[in-house]
């Protein structure tokens, strides 16, 4: 099956305009999401940018179950949309009762009514039941916003402190010393109460400072999220399935080229990265061997090294064959929650997790992404972000990292002040 719409292409050769304009005008949409690439060069990526507006038919639930997420990939058309992290208990896996104040559905994925694709200097609208020229007319006569930003003044306060964060440390690296499990991603929330920001505005803020290949605005009535991630979860491509973990962070020096790269080499050579690494790769091999053909699983590029304006990363590609009748459900239910944010055993890690870290994740370390209209499909995971409920006036942002036996807990707090760099001074303004 496939459905037919209504496309054109345009052309425009000033995409840090349109790119102003098309947040202004999506932001009318109660679901909406803004994919961007930031022109990070891959052969994985199909565009630029992805769009998409309106809602024709939606999926949401909080319900045990994961069969609807199998119709998806076969509808023949466009769909874009969320799985949280907490939809690990659709799976199989423990749960916690605390709840997250950013209210996002386990699961939620929609069909547009709008896309909007950009590749190079072109511009292409699909569109079901509206003319996509009617759309092009009403982009070009949005004019991006040039009000103040009404946001409040940002007090943001940890979940936990560092004296009970190290003192957290400790208990994981003691399951890790007795065998409990070899790695363990341990994260924290940090977060301002009465807050009111103007998401679009943020995100154009965040993107400017951290522009990531897996950029994302994406709004489900009062909850949005502002996403900056440089990690894909999972990717498929015909009977192709690719993912790519990072685990291995260290700051960059933009001042002393030399320096910045001797950071990237120490990197590179670090014992304790390399571990971290080597054990989600291990994982995610046996993640994809559960879903694809004997013998096709294969790791195509081990500790790459990559640069990002705060960070260098850490960044491993595992691919594989998948078996012909496995379906998106199916897929998930094999490689959900994600290695890099989980660790190893992950049954194990995912309990410890939940023991140890303050409040549940919510969509911190879910993904968000698109199926394509022949039914390939891809997924970020959802790391250096921030969270907004605009009813509650809720702010949040989530920053963790894989803990081994190397970890040293006072290191481990720096390495999360560094990845919370880039949205704290955004949303603080210095």
């Amino acid at each position: 099956m496939h459905i037919e719409r209504n496309s054109l292409t345009f052309h425009s050769d000033s995409p840090d305009i349109l790119k102003a304009q098309i947040l202004h005008w999506l932001n009318q949409f109660e679901v909406c999401a803004f994919l961007d690439t930031h022109a990070y060069p891959s052969k994985l990526s199909s565009a630029e940018w992805l769009i998409a507006a309106g809602t024709e038919r939606s999926w949401s639930s909080n319900s045990h179950t994961i069969e609807q997420l199998n119709e998806l990939s076969s509808l023949g058309d466009w769909i874009f949309g969320h799985i949280a992290y907490d939809a690990k208990e659709l799976i199989g896996f423990s749960s916690k009762e605390q709840l997250n104040q950013i209210d996002f559905a386990l699961f939620n994925f929609f069909q547009p009514i709008i896309v909007i694709e950009r590749k190079e200097n072109t511009i292409q609208i699909h569109a079901l039941g509206i003319d996509p020229s009617q759309v092009w007319e009403e982009i070009n006569q949005t004019q991006p916003s040039t009000e103040t930003d009404h946001s409040t003044l940002i007090s943001i306060q940890p979940r936990i402190h560092k004296e009970e964060y190290i003192e957290e440390l400790n208990k994981v690296i003691a399951h890790i010393q007795r065998g409990d499990c070899y790695e363990l991603n341990y994260c924290q929330e940090f977060f301002a109460e009465q807050t009111k920001i103007e998401p679009t505005q943020v995100y154009s803020r965040l993107s400017a400072v951290s522009p990531a290949p897996f950029g994302t605005y994406y709004k489900v009535q009062n909850n949005h999220l502002l996403c900056a991630s440089p990690e894909r979860f999972i990717r498929k491509r015909e009977d192709e399935i690719i993912s790519q973990p990072i685990k291995g962070t260290f700051k960059r020096n933009l001042q002393d080229e030399r320096l910045d790269h001797e950071l990237k080499e120490n990197l590179r050579a670090s014992t304790k990265e390399r571990s971290e690494n080597v054990m989600v790769v291990d994982l995610v091999r046996n993640d994809l061997s559960l879903i694809c053909e004997r013998g096709t699983v294969q790791v195509d590029e081990l500790f790459g090294i990559y640069s990002f304006p705060q960070v260098h990363q850490m960044i491993s590609t595992i691919s594989g064959k998948l078996i012909k009748d496995k379906q998106f459900g199916d897929i998930i239910a094999a490689t959900f929650p994600m290695g890099s944010m989980t660790g190893a055993p992950k049954k194990n890690v995912v309990a410890l997790i939940d023991k140890y870290e303050a409040n549940n994740r919510g969509l911190y370390s879910g993904a968000v992404g698109y199926f394509h209209p022949n039914g390939n499909f891809d997924f970020n995971v959802v790391i250096r972000s921030i969270f907004y409920n605009a009813q509650k006036n809720y702010l949040s942002y989530w920053v963790g990292g894989g803990i081994t036996i190397y970890s040293e807990p006072e290191k481990e707090y720096e390495e999360c002040l560094l990845k919370a760099k880039a949205m704290h001074n955004v949303l603080t303004g210095f």
